[in-house]
């Protein structure tokens, strides 16, 4: 065990909580005697431990709730070992079960039969997890009136084993020291990378006709796919498709007959090279002007230029549109900038090597990750700041373009404090928390002073001390937990 983190109460374990009635003449509302709550970490597995109060002679019902924290999955399988050993001397006492009762949960009941002081060691023999685990200072009382009673009160936002077992990606994680770069906090606006939005023109002007499955704003498209067509009609855009597509069939049917000749010997080979060069213009002149897409009804086809979201979209089928006129406007959402607007007065202090993090208006839980891409050489004459963009990475929720941020923008100066997982730290309403871990089931909601980070890491400057263990994933489940008023029903197996 190299780095342990203990906490050991005196709870409540009511008999009833374990599936057991109570017997008809126990007062219902007598106080209870004290048992006991243990949390512990090793490196390879956590131990939440649940007792009643520990008499000589009475069967101990122990519900030990191990963990792997190579995935926080229960341990589904394999031998423990309890080693009790009296510190007054004596031999120990020794319980063995080979396999848990449910997923995660194992159930020893030890009988003692001294009363006083025992250290516990709980030897781990599972495919998943090998490990020594020392619980110091059990207390095991010579009749039940020497046991105190339970005075203490629940507190905290429950989150039961069973609960964090089901939750995808929950995670957990000791707060650290250390220094990590200070940052500043400035306004940005999200935009769209250069090629990622592009418009969808008429080629020439005609009749507007709607593809069948036309996408409406919002819907997503894949570059190629058939959007509309339009029938081109005389006049400017017209007469130039026109014009454009007779050239072209002189061109070819000039080609082809210079290629016979020359098969005949009746030309130079300078002829048909010269009929090919017209050939080649006459073509590249008909795809300028949208000819590359045409169907043998003469029906001019307009394909999406880039896979994303169509975020405009004008004309209606029947329209008479103009050569030019925009159709669709279409962004890919996958490649998306922030542009951050930094005093002037911090610019000499950036440090360019260094990620930013990025929180959009209205994913106040989001801290995107954003690489820096340039910074302006001109200040805003009203703002007094300069533009400074970034390439957000890591995009797992589609941001629309023009979103409003906040961008941590880190310095070259260097900060000590606490370091956690950027995923650790939620924005709610402008502040931002984290979710510590009190004891195996309970958690504790913090304020912290973030002051920095590299974009995996946060600094932290309030709020949170070494050894602290914070929720590192799935942290949002865990504000939703103490958003409930609901107890949770402890579903223990024990």
């Amino acid at each position: 065990m190299s780095r342990a983190f203990v906490v050991i109460l005196l709870g409540t374990l009511a008999v009833s909580a374990c599936g057991d009635e109570p017997a008809a003449d126990v007062d219902a509302e007598a106080p209870e005697r004290a048992g006991g709550v243990i949390t512990l970490f090793t490196d390879s597995t956590e131990l939440f431990m649940e007792h009643p109060a520990l008499i000589v002679g009475v069967e101990g019902k122990f519900a030990a709730h191990l963990t792997d924290m190579t995935d926080f999955a229960p341990l589904r399988s394999g031998r423990i070992v309890l080693t009790f050993t009296p510190r007054s001397g004596g031999a120990p006492l020794v319980v063995t079960q080979d396999a848990p009762r449910v997923p995660g949960i194992y159930g020893p009941a030890p009988v003692f039969t001294a009363a006083g002081t025992y250290d516990l060691v709980i030897d781990v023999d599972s495919p998943q997890a090998r490990d020594r685990i020392e619980v110091p200072g059990l207390v095991v009382y010579a009749t039940e009136n020497d046991a105190p009673f339970d005075e203490s009160e629940d507190s905290g936002i429950p989150f039961l084993k069973e609960q964090q077992w089901k939750t995808p990606g929950f995670r957990t994680a000791f707060a650290d020291s250390g220094a990590l770069p200070v940052a500043i906090t400035v306004p940005g606006e999200i935009t769209s990378a250069p090629g990622s939005a592009q418009v969808a023109a008429a080629p020439a002007g005609g009749i507007l006709q709607l593809a069948a499955n036309a996408p409406a704003v919002g819907m997503r498209v894949r570059r190629g796919d058939l959007i509309a067509r339009i029938r081109p009609t005389l006049g400017e855009g017209g007469a130039s498709f026109a014009d454009a597509r007779a050239r072209l069939r002189e061109a070819e049917e000039e080609f082809s007959r210079a290629e016979r000749l020359l098969r005949a010997e009746a030309v130079p080979e300078r002829r048909m090279h010269e009929a090919m060069v017209a050939r080649d213009a006459a073509r590249e002149a008909l795809a300028a002007i949208g000819g590359g897409n045409i169907t043998a009804d003469g029906l001019l086809e307009i394909r999406a230029p880039v896979s994303g979201v169509v975020v405009e979209r004008w004309g209606t089928t029947g329209a008479r549109v103009d050569a030019g006129a925009p159709l669709f406007s279409i962004i890919d959402p996958s490649r998306l900038w922030v542009t951050a607007f930094v005093p002037v007065e911090s610019i000499a202090r950036l440090d360019r090597s260094a990620r930013a993090t990025v929180t959009p208006e209205g994913f106040t839980d989001a801290m995107i990750p954003a690489r820096l891409l340039g910074v302006s050489a001109a200040v805003d004459s009203v703002t007094r700041a300069v533009r400074v963009s970034y390439a957000l990475e890591g995009l797992r929720d589609e941001l629309p373009v023009g979103t409003l941020a906040r961008v941590n923008v880190a310095t070259r100066s260097q900060g000590n404090g606490i370091i956690v997982p950027s995923s650790a730290v939620l924005e709610e309403d402008g502040t931002a928390i984290v979710f510590v871990q009190t004891s195996g089931e309970r958690y504790e909601r913090r304020i912290v002073q973030v002051d920095g980070g590299d974009g995996q890491r946060v600094l932290v400057r309030s709020g949170l001390a070494v050894g602290d263990r914070v929720v590192t994933g799935a942290t949002y489940q865990v504000k939703l937990a103490s958003l409930s008023t609901a107890v949770p029903a402890h579903g223990h197996e024990h």
